[in-house]
């Protein structure tokens, strides 16, 4: 545990320790090989890094984005940032969002928020010498993930392959991608099933590649081999077409989304249409951990289970922290990536991971020098 706290100063009656400098960076790191879902390829990942300074601390937040959010934290960010009260995370999140109102609040904008708003909570927690899962209360030790990658660019024997490891590493839930290739899904899946294991949850992602009645016909067959979970069957903005498949679904198969959310009332919408069984959001999108306590207070409201969407070491401590949340994403990319750029990030044990309550904030540190040749 951190040792000294540093105890803001009190200025007309409010402690306050003011924002001293805000930075900005981006790094695009090269896929493994060339890797798709549904309805997109890819061969590189963006990270756009935020830290933040007061009082000889710095916080650390991150977005998976296009590096022009790093030049919106600088250029727009930053002076409004600056001179604010570290301690009053909250307020300066509202203040962000209200001042980016012509700017537009989604998309980008909402993942550039994302990383400050990480920044911030990870500030105040160091600041007080707490790990953020404690300074947010937790309600568990662990939090249990699941395997994430499966990419329809992979042959069958690496499907296999990456899925098996998973399992062997003590993993007990799976996922794959469909939808960029129909015909061949239904084989792709018992390949999937027949290389875990009858134990093991299997689930599904189409990245919204199906229409409404062939999600219908497709979660027919994926039933077949028992898989458990399917992720946007039809777009996430399709909340009609979410609703019928949920309620056409076999049983034992719960329908989610929810990843592509930037603000709170898109989430409201999927649980008031009871688009969805399981909700998901990416607190590298959805605003930030502030945004994303909103939507785990709206989980609690609508008694629908929560689970993180992909950054699985920055999602850590709030998992630890929040009642409704059911696992984390392991994504076979960010794991990657986050043990390439940054040191303190959790180990993997028995499918579960563990926060290091011996380091403040969410206990990761950037590796500048690591880093920098992967700078955009």
């Amino acid at each position: 545990m951190a040792n000294a706290l540093l105890i803001p100063r009190p200025v007309g009656g409010e402690l306050q320790l003011p924002i001293e400098q805000v930075r900005a960076s981006s790094y695009t790191i090269p896929t493994e090989s060339k890797e798709s879902d549904g309805t997109l390829e890819w061969d590189a990942t963006t990270l756009v890094v935020a830290e933040i300074s007061a009082a000889g601390k710095t916080g650390i937040g991150y977005s998976y984005v296009d590096a022009s959010a790093a030049n919106f934290i600088r250029r727009f960010l930053a002076p409004i940032l600056t001179g604010e009260d570290a301690m009053a995370v909250t307020r300066v999140w509202h203040t962000m969002r209200q001042k980016a109102r012509n700017q537009g609040r989604s998309s980008i904008v909402a993942m550039a928020i994302s990383a400050v708003d990480c920044a911030l909570w990870d500030l105040k927690a160091r600041v007080l010498g707490l790990p953020l899962s404690i300074l947010l209360g937790p309600v568990r030790p662990s939090v249990p993930v699941y395997g994430s990658g499966g990419f329809t660019s992979f042959s069958i024997p690496e499907l296999e392959q990456q899925l098996g490891d998973w399992v062997a590493a003590g993993i007990r839930r799976v996922k794959m991608k469909v939808g960029r290739e129909p015909a061949a899904d239904r084989g792709r899946v018992e390949a999937a099933r027949h290389a875990i294991g009858a134990e093991v949850g299997l689930f599904v992602d189409a990245n919204g590649a199906y229409g409404r009645k062939q999600a219908e016909a497709m979660a027919a067959e994926f039933e077949k081999c028992g898989v458990s979970w399917f992720e946007e069957p039809v777009s996430a903005y399709d909340f009609e077409g979410l609703r019928m498949v949920r309620d056409h679904a076999p049983a034992g198969m719960e329908i989610a989304a929810g990843e592509y959310g930037y603000e709170v009332e898109y989430f409201h919408r999927l649980l008031e249409s009871k688009s969805v069984d399981v909700l998901q959001a990416d607190v590298t999108r959805s605003s930030g951990v502030t945004g994303f306590l909103a939507v785990a207070a709206l989980c609690d409201a609508y008694h629908v289970p929560l689970s993180s969407h992909c950054a699985p070491a920055l999602h850590l401590h709030l998992g630890c922290a929040i009642p409704a949340l059911r696992h984390l994403e392991y994504f076979s990319d960010h794991v990657r990536l986050e043990r390439m750029l940054f040191d303190g990030t959790p180990a993997l044990r028995n499918g579960q991971l563990y926060p290091d309550l011996s380091r403040p904030g969410h206990g990761l540190e950037l590796k500048h020098a690591d880093a920098e040749r992967f700078s955009v």
